[in-house]
C-alpha cells in the first residue's frame, strides 16, 4: 500500500493533482522590486527582551512590513552578525544582514569535486536582438469570447486588416496581450468582426437554428514599447548590480515562440498537445492519453534558453455523453440495453460530478455552438416542460419530435442543464463531449499505469522525440513568428559538462558491531545480505488483522508471520514470533464503515493491554478505507501500522520481506543506515560535533483539481539526532484551500525545535531548511514570509539566533539530462542509459547569478531520470557549491525505506509523505455516510479549513508516515 520510491518518482511524470502549479516561462525570484528600498521597517529584533516582538503575522501585508528590500551589492560584504565559519573566509558571498532580504547569489564559479561527464540538456539557446522593439497592445473583445473564439477573431482580424496593422502578423496570448514587431497605424484601433456562430437555443428557449454571424467589437490600444536591453543586463555575468528580471519582455518572447504551436495544438498550461505526435491512446474510463510537449523560456548562464520536454496527459474522450458515462461508471454499462431505466440518487450524484463543467455540443442539428454542463435537471426528460417565447408550455419530448422529428429514447434519464439560471435543457443522447478537454478527474490506478507507459521513454527515445518536436511541423520553430521578431532559436540541445559526485561510505550494523560499506555498484544500490540495519528495534507486542482474502490466501498468514520474523532477525530487528493475540480476520466491508473499523482496532488494542507497538494489516486489495485505517490507528488508537496486500504474500520474496522490515523498523524508532564519516568530519569548516545541526523539510499538498473547498495540508519535519541526522519528527496542519504559504510554520517549527532540545538537551546551532513544492514565481513570497516564520520560531527561545540556510527543492520541472555519446569520455555509457547517480550540474543551464544546481542522486530504472533542482534562496551558513551539493547527495543515502540513494533530499521527502498522510486524515471514506468529500460545490470563498485530528502521544514523535 505504501508507495515505493520508484513508483512515486514516475507518477510525478504525469501531471495530476498538482500538475498545474507549473510556473510561467519567465522565472524570477525577486521580480517586482526596484533597487530602491521600498519597505521601511527593519526585521524585528529576536529575543532582545523588548516588547516590540510582533506576533505571527496573519497576512502578507503584516509580514511584509517587517522586512526591508535592498540591493544585493549593498548587503554582500556586511557579515558582522553572522557566526564565523571555521575556515575559508576569503571569498565573497551573497549574504545580507538579518534586517535585509536578498536572494542568495552563487558563492563561487561552481563546484569542482567529482569526475567530469559530458552531457546534453533539453535547453535550446535563443538569441535575440536587444534593440528589437516589441509593441505591446491591450486587447478588449466584447462580448467576451472563449480563448478558442478569441484566437479565431485574431486570425480573421489580421487577414482582413494587414494595412492598419502595418503589415505585421502579431502574436496573441489568447487573453489581453497582442505583440507586434512594428507599430500599428494608430495607437488605438477599433474593429467589428463577425464569426458564424449559431444563435439556436436548446429546448427551454424557442429555437432558431439558422447560422449567422455573431458580431464582436475589438478594441486595441498600445500600452507599452519593449526592448531587450534589460534582459541582456539581467543575463550578464559581469558586475554585481542587482536588476529585476524583465518579466514583460520575456512574456512577449514566450508568446511569440508559442504562437505557431498554439494554432496547431491544444494548449494546456505550459504544454501543447497534438494527435499528430503519435495519435491517441484509450486509457479507459472515458479518457484518452495524448502526447505533446512542454516549452518555457528560462534565463540561464548561457543566455536565454527554451526548455522543451516531451509530455503526456489525459483528455476526455470525444464521444456521446451516454457512451461516455457508460465508460465512466460500471453501474451504467447496461444503459444501451435498458433504455427505460433511470438513475438512482447515488448514480445521479456521480453522473453530475462526472459531467459538471464539461463542454459538449449537440448532434441533432448543425452548429458550431458549444455548451458547458452546469448540472442535471431534477426531473427526468419524460417529465420536463418549458415555456416558449409566447409563454406556451411545451413538453421536451414533444418539442424534439415536432421540431427535429426525433423520438427521445432515454426518457427516464435527466437532461443536461446548460445554464446557471435559465431552464436550458439538452437530452443526454443528443450530446457529444467536445474534444480537447483536459481530464481533471482523479485517474484510476489502471489509467495512471497506462499514462505512465505512454510517458516512459528511455533517454535515447525521449531525446529523439524532443529533437523531432524542435524541427517538426508543430514545434516552436514551425512558424514565421521568430523571424518576424528577429529571434534565432537553436535546434540543437545544449552541450555542457556535469560532475559525478562520489558516494559516501555508509555505516551499518553487524551483530552489535559497526560495519562500513561504500555503494560501488553502478546504480549505487546496496544490499543487507550480510549486514544488519544500523539501529534495529525490539517489537515485543504486535498484532495482525486481515481484511478480506480467500480461504487459500488466509492460510498464508502463519507462514508470513514466521518468514517476516526471520527476515527481521537477519536484519538485526527483533520481531516477536508470537502476536499478542491471534490474527484477526475481518471481511473487506469492515473498511467501508468507520465506526465498525474503529471498534475493531480499539478492541485489538485493549486485548494488548493498551500497549501495542505495531499493527500489521493485510488486505485483499487496495481500498479507500486505507486512509480511515491510518487515521484511526494514529490518532484514536495510538499505534503505528504497516499495510500489505495478500497478492504479495503468495511469493513472500526476500526483497518484499526486507522492504517491509525496513519500513516497520523506521516506524517504531529504528534506522536503516547512517553516514560512516559524520557530517562534522566531512565538512569541519561548517559543522562541529559539539554544535548540533537540524535539517528541516516542509511541503504543502493541495486537494484534487475538481475539489474547490477542501483544505490544503502543510507538513514540517526536522531531524532530532546529531550527528547521524537520520531520525525525524513531524508536524502537520490544515490550512486555507490551495494556499501555498505555510500558515503555522512558526508554531510547527517551534515545536520541532523544542523536540530537538528535549532529545539533545540543547538547541541546534544551525538550521538547514528544505522547502518542497514551490514554483519559481513564488520564490520571493515564500522566502519573505516563511524565513520570517522560522526566525519567529527561534525568537521564542531566549537569545537564540542560529544561522539559517533556506533552499527550495523542485521535482516538477522539465529539465532533462542526457549522456552525450558523441564525446569519448562517455563512450562507456550507453546513450540509452540514464545519467549515473551523483550527476550534478551547476553551470550553463542554471541561473545566471543565483545559487542553484541540478542533482540526479538516484538511478533511473525506467524512463528518463528527472534531476532534482535545488535553489538556495538564503544562506547564512555560507556554503560553497561543493559543500552544499555534497551535503544534499550524502543525505540522499540516509532515507529509511530503501537501500539506495533517493531522488529527493530526505527532509523534503519526509515532509511530502507527512503532508500526504495528513491529506488521508481528511479524505474519509464511509459508505454509510453520504458526504464523501467528493462533490464539488461552487463557493464564493473556500470554507475555513477543518483542523486535522491530533496525533496520539504514542505515535507523535515516530516516523509513522514512512
Amino acid at each position: 500500500m505504501e508507495e515505493s520510491e520508484h513508483s512515486k518518482t514516475n507518477k510525478k511524470c504525469i501531471p495530476q493533482t498538482r500538475s498545474f502549479r507549473a510556473p510561467p516561462p519567465l522565472l524570477s525570484q525577486v521580480q517586482n522590486f526596484t533597487t530602491k528600498p521600498i519597505l521601511q521597517k527593519p526585521l524585528f529584533n529576536h529575543c532582545n527582551g523588548s516588547n516590540n516582538t510582533p506576533p505571527l503575522a496573519t497576512s502578507s501585508e503584516n509580514k511584509a512590513s517587517n522586512l526591508t528590500i535592498t540591493t544585493a551589492p549593498a548587503a554582500l560584504d556586511q557579515q558582522s552578525s553572522l557566526p564565523p565559519r571555521r575556515k575559508k573566509e576569503g571569498r565573497r558571498v551573497a549574504i545580507a544582514l538579518p534586517q535585509t532580504l536578498v536572494v542568495a547569489r552563487r558563492p563561487d564559479s561552481g563546484g569542482v569535486e567529482g569526475p567530469v561527464i559530458s552531457l546534453l540538456a533539453n535547453h535550446f539557446l535563443v538569441k535575440f536582438d536587444p534593440s528589437q522593439r516589441i509593441f505591446q497592445y491591450d486587447v478588449e473583445i466584447s462580448p467576451r469570447p472563449s480563448k478558442d473564439v478569441a484566437r479565431l477573431l485574431k486570425q480573421k482580424l489580421v487577414e482582413d486588416n494587414l494595412n492598419l496593422l502595418s503589415g505585421a502578423r502579431p502574436a496573441y496570448d489568447g487573453r489581453k496581450n497582442l505583440y507586434s514587431p512594428v507599430e500599428f497605424q494608430a495607437n488605438k484601433l477599433e474593429f467589428y468582426i463577425g464569426l458564424p456562430i449559431s444563435t439556436g437555443k436548446p429546448s427551454g428557449e424557442n429555437a432558431n437554428v439558422k447560422e449567422k454571424n455573431k458580431l464582436f467589437r475589438i478594441n486595441i490600444k498600445l500600452v507599452s514599447n519593449l526592448d531587450g536591453k534589460a534582459l541582456t543586463k539581467y543575463l550578464s555575468k559581469e558586475g554585481d548590480d542587482w536588476v529585476p528580471i524583465p518579466q514583460d519582455y520575456l512574456h512577449a518572447l514566450d508568446v511569440v515562440l508559442r504562437e505557431s504551436s498554439t494554432e496547431k495544438c491544444i494548449p494546456v498550461g505550459r504544454s501543447l498537445y497534438s494527435s499528430s505526435m503519435g495519435g491517441t491512446t484509450d486509457i479507459g474510463g472515458g479518457a484518452i492519453g495524448l502526447r505533446g510537449f512542454f516549452q518555457s523560456l528560462r534565463p540561464t548562464q548561457q543566455g536565454l534558453a527554451l526548455n522543451l520536454d516531451f509530455s503526456v496527459t489525459a483528455f476526455h474522450e470525444s464521444i456521446g455523453v451516454i457512451p461516455y458515462l457508460q465508460k465512466r461508471m460500471e453501474s451504467l454499462s447496461d444503459l444501451s440495453q435498458r433504455k427505460t431505466r433511470g438513475l438512482t440518487e447515488e448514480e445521479k450524484k456521480e453522473v453530475e460530478k462526472d459531467l459538471r463543467n464539461i463542454r459538449i455540443f449537440v448532434c441533432h442539428r448543425e452548429t458550431v455552438q458549444r455548451y458547458r454542463v452546469f448540472g442535471l435537471t431534477k426531473d427526468t426528460t419524460e417529465n420536463l416542460w418549458f415555456p416558449d417565447r409566447d409563454g406556451k408550455i411545451l413538453r421536451v419530448v414533444n418539442y424534439f419530435k415536432d421540431q427535429y422529428n426525433y423520438d427521445i429514447q432515454f426518457r427516464n434519464l435527466p437532461c443536461l442543464q446548460i445554464s446557471r439560471s435559465k431552464p436550458c435543457y439538452l437530452p443526454m443522447e443528443l450530446c457529444v463531449v467536445c474534444e480537447g478537454q483536459k481530464f481533471l478527474g482523479k485517474l484510476s490506478d489502471d489509467q495512471t499505469a497506462k499514462l505512465l507507459k505512454m510517458s516512459c521513454q528511455r533517454p535515447r527515445e525521449r531525446k529523439a522525440i524532443i529533437d523531432e518536436v524542435m524541427t517538426g511541423p508543430v514545434g516552436p520553430t514551425s512558424g514565421n513568428q521568430a523571424k518576424e521578431f528577429d529571434l534565432q532559436v537553436s535546434t540543437e540541445m545544449t552541450r555542457l559538462s556535469g560532475r559525478i559526485l562520489q558516494p559516501p561510505k555508509l555505516k551499518l550494523g553487524d551483530g552489535g558491531h559497526v560495519r562500513d560499506l561504500t555503494p560501488t555498484r553502478r546504480d549505487r544500490h546496496w544490499n543487507l545480505m550480510d549486514s544488519h540495519v544500523f539501529e534495529g528495534t525490539r517489537i515485543g507486542r504486535w498484532a495482525l488483522i486481515s481484511f478480506g482474502g480467500t480461504a487459500d490466501q488466509k492460510t498464508n498468514i502463519p507462514k508470513f508471520i514466521i518468514q517476516l520474523t526471520q527476515r527481521c532477525e537477519q536484519l538485526g530487528i527483533f520481531l516477536n514470533k508470537n502476536t499478542v493475540i491471534s490474527p484477526q480476520f475481518e471481511p473487506m466491508h469492515v473498511l467501508n464503515n468507520v465506526t465498525i473499523l474503529e471498534s475493531k482496532l480499539k478492541s485489538i488494542h485493549r486485548a494488548a493491554s493498551n500497549n501495542l507497538q505495531l499493527l500489521i494489516c493485510v488486505m485483499e486489495k487496495k481500498h479507500r478505507g486505507y486512509g480511515d485505517l491510518k487515521r484511526i490507528a494514529e490518532t484514536s488508537v495510538g499505534v503505528v501500522s504497516q499495510c500489505c496486500l495478500y497478492s504479495n504474500l503468495a511469493k513472500l520474496s526476500s526483497q518484499f520481506l526486507a522492504n517491509l522490515a525496513l519500513k516497520i523498523n523506521a516506524k517504531v524508532g529504528g534506522c536503516t543506515v547512517a553516514l560512516f564519516n559524520s557530517l562534522p568530519s566531512q565538512m569541519p569548516q561548517i559543522f562541529g560535533l559539539d554544535e548540533p545541526v537540524i535539517f528541516m523539510g516542509a511541503d504543502v499538498t493541495h486537494p484534487h483539481p475538481l475539489d474547490d473547498s477542501s483544505p490544503s495540508i502543510a507538513a514540517v519535519v526536522g531531524s532530532v539526532n546529531w550527528p547521524a541526522a537520520n531520525k525525524y519528527v513531524s508536524r502537520m496542519r490544515s490550512q486555507t484551500h490551495r494556499q501555498e504559504i505555510i500558515n503555522d510554520l512558526a508554531a510547527m517549527a517551534g515545536e520541532i525545535l523544542e523536540d530537538f532540545r528535549c532529545r539533545l538537551s540543547e538547541l541546534p546551532k544551525r538550521i538547514i531548511f528544505f522547502r518542497d513544492g514551490v514554483s519559481e514565481t513564488q520564490f520571493y513570497k515564500v522566502l519573505e514570509e516563511e524565513l520570517q516564520a522560522i526566525k519567529l520560531a527561534c525568537s521564542r527561545f531566549p537569545n537564540y539566533k542560529p544561522p539559517i540556510t533556506f533552499a527550495v527543492v523542485q521535482k516538477r520541472h522539465h529539465t532533462r539530462l542526457f549522456p552525450n555519446d558523441t564525446i569519448p569520455s562517455t563512450r562507456n555509457q550507453s546513450s540509452d542509459e540514464n545519467v549515473p547517480p551523483g550527476t550534478v550540474v551547476d553551470t550553463v543551464i542554471t541561473h545566471p547569478k543565483e545559487f542553484d544546481f541540478y542533482l540526479c542522486s538516484h538511478w533511473g530504472v525506467k524512463g528518463t531520470s528527472r534531476p532534482t533542482h535545488y535553489h538556495v534562496l538564503w544562506d547564512e551558513n555560507r556554503f560553497t557549491s561543493d559543500e552544499f551539493q555534497k551535503l544534499v547527495y550524502n543525505l540522499c543515502y540516509t532515507f529509511v525505506r530503501c537501500t539506495k540513494p533517493v531522488s529527493l533530499v530526505p527532509p523534503a521527502y519526509y515532509a511530502h509523505l507527512a503532508a500526504y498522510r495528513g491529506r488521508l486524515y481528511l479524505e474519509r471514506f464511509d459508505s454509510t455516510n453520504s458526504n464523501r468529500n467528493s462533490t464539488t460545490i461552487s463557493r464564493a470563498a473556500p470554507p475555513k479549513a477543518a483542523p486535522l485530528p491530533n496525533l496520539s502521544e504514542n505515535v507523535k514523535n515516530l516516523m509513522f508516515y514512512c
